[in-house]
């Protein structure tokens, strides 16, 4: 069962509301769910699970933050509606890493003899925030809790004025500028890129076809997710709708952790652990995506995983199961590269079927792959790594689990982060002749192209930011034609620089 201190996971649970659903929780509003009361059901359920004793002998509570729910003490609030009272309250700051990072936390302070049995739970009710907001129903929700928790994580913001500048805010329209570069450095065709898209994401809607959780249970073929339609219209080139994250969801998930002496304590049966082994995080230096020098690549999404691998001492190719962070295909190809992993790998790439067609809970996607992968490694037995990542490629977590105990005493865990690299030189105002090193084109609802941001080096080797000009067959012949590499003229009128390619 492992030794006494050796965190394992006795419980997991997942909830997804889907439009049709019946709501969970009492709103004044048809078909809205309440996250406090979506939480709750989910905790409920993750204490089933680990069976009768476990919540009555939690003592530590952990929650991923809520996008669009910020009480001021949300562990508070959910052990009272539970009705217990744990020592510790403990939540994360934003990013889609922080469920790991959350998790390795609470394995560590599990091993130092800190927490004895830990319920985490995430909660995403976005849909049905939007919803209200359509209809003009302001929702009340539950906004107390007495206390502050310990935070494990600081939030700050994502992207820079600069970018902020020129519309790069949003994953949608950041994340195009990787993948762009990543075909360039890879030497692909547009069509061939797009094939290759295709074949990466079709095994993870058949995932998603086969995961009772999914919020789009469809398997669709690879030239499906790829092909532009109406239904599939274009977002940032180059991915159309069936390519990016889903954030309209209303979905829950929660975890039990605790030490393998109160397993036993609690009655667990030995198959039913799912034991940890190791865990890692680290963040990308410089911190924001355009003042990187190489917008191709993460080394922080390597370290993150190399130290969950070295901690638990074991390489990609012991492992049996993956979940590599999947919001755009971008970060799924980092993913593998990085591990040295094929993108057809037959043990495949993730258990739930990735953002986009399992859904995208705000920060929670990694609680939602954890149980499931931990429901994985029950049924088939063998060693899973799940990656987290946040905001634009910039923070990063993994987590090494297992059916079996940790063969050997881990090593210290590697905590430290690199020096930071210095941003590149930018020409805010700038003027003269350049090379583009990536772009994307964004699109409206309507389908058609509305503008479009490049990134670039001038000359003198200063890069830049700049639109493209602002008429629609220019901006076709991006999407038509490779823009990496073209070269052009920038110039700077009324505070913005525009480049004008040859």
């Amino acid at each position: 069962m492992g030794s006494g201190r050796s965190p394992v996971l006795i419980g997991v649970a997942q909830r997804s509301v889907r439009p049709g659903d019946a709501p969970v929780g009492a709103l004044p509003l048809e078909g809205a769910s309440d996250p406090l009361a979506l939480l709750e059901a989910v905790a409920r359920a993750a204490a089933d699970d680990a069976g009768a004793a476990a919540l009555a002998a939690v003592d530590t509570i952990g929650l991923v933050e809520a996008l669009g729910w910020y009480p001021q003490n949300g562990p508070r609030l959910l052990a009272e509606r539970l009705g217990i009272q744990p020592r510790r309250e403990l939540t994360t700051g934003l990013g889609g890493e922080t469920p790991l990072v959350l998790v390795n936390h609470v394995a560590r302070a599990i091993e130092r003899g800190e927490i004895d049995v830990a319920l985490l739970g995430s909660t995403h009710t976005i849909r049905s925030l939007r919803l209200a907001r359509s209809k003009g129903v302001h929702l009340e929700l539950p906004l107390g809790g007495e206390g502050r928790p310990v935070a494990i994580t600081e939030s700050k913001p994502g992207s820079s004025k600069r970018e902020d500048h020129y519309g790069l805010s949003f994953p949608t329209s950041i994340y195009p500028l990787f993948e762009n570069a990543l075909r360039a450095r890879r030497g692909e065709s547009l069509a061939e890129h797009a094939r290759r898209m295709g074949r990466l994401m079709e095994p993870l809607t058949r995932a998603a076809a086969a995961n009772p959780h999914a919020w789009f249970p469809v398997a669709r073929s690879a030239d499906e997710l790829v092909k532009v339609t109406a239904e599939n219209r274009m977002v940032a080139f180059p991915y159309p709708k069936y390519l990016n994250a889903v954030i309209d969801t209303d979905q829950a998930a929660a975890v039990v952790m605790c030490s393998a002496d109160a397993a036993r304590r609690l009655g667990v049966a030995p198959q039913r652990l799912v034991h940890w082994w190791g865990g890692g995080q680290s963040v990308e230096a410089p911190w924001f995506s355009t003042e990187r020098p190489d917008l191709s690549d993460s080394p922080a999404m390597r370290r993150a995983a190399g130290a969950a691998l070295r901690e638990a001492g074991v390489t990609p190719e012991d492992l049996a199961h993956f979940d590599l962070y999947s919001c755009f295909p971008v970060a799924v190809e980092l993913g593998a590269e990085g591990l040295g992993l094929a993108e057809d790998d037959p043990r495949g790439l993730s258990v739930t079927g990735g953002l986009p067609y399992a859904g995208g809970p705000g920060n929670g996607y990694c609680l939602h792959s954890l149980a499931a992968m931990a429901e994985r490694v029950r049924a088939r037995r063998g060693s899973g790594l799940l990656t987290g990542n946040g905001w634009y490629l910039t923070k990063h977590s993994a987590t090494v689990v297992s059916a079996e105990p940790r063969r050997a005493a881990p090593p210290s865990p590697d905590l430290s982060e690199p020096e930071h690299a210095p941003p590149v030189l930018f020409a805010d105002e700038a003027e003269g002749e350049g090379t583009l090193e990536t772009y994307t084109v964004m699109h409206g609802r309507s389908g058609a192209p509305e503008r479009g941001v490049v990134v670039g080096r001038l000359d003198d080797g200063r890069r830049f930011l700049a639109e493209l000009p602002a008429d629609r067959a220019a901006l076709e012949d991006f999407e038509a034609r490779e823009g990496v590499g073209r070269r052009g003229r920038v110039t700077h009128a009324d505070g913005r620089n525009r480049f004008e390619p040859r």
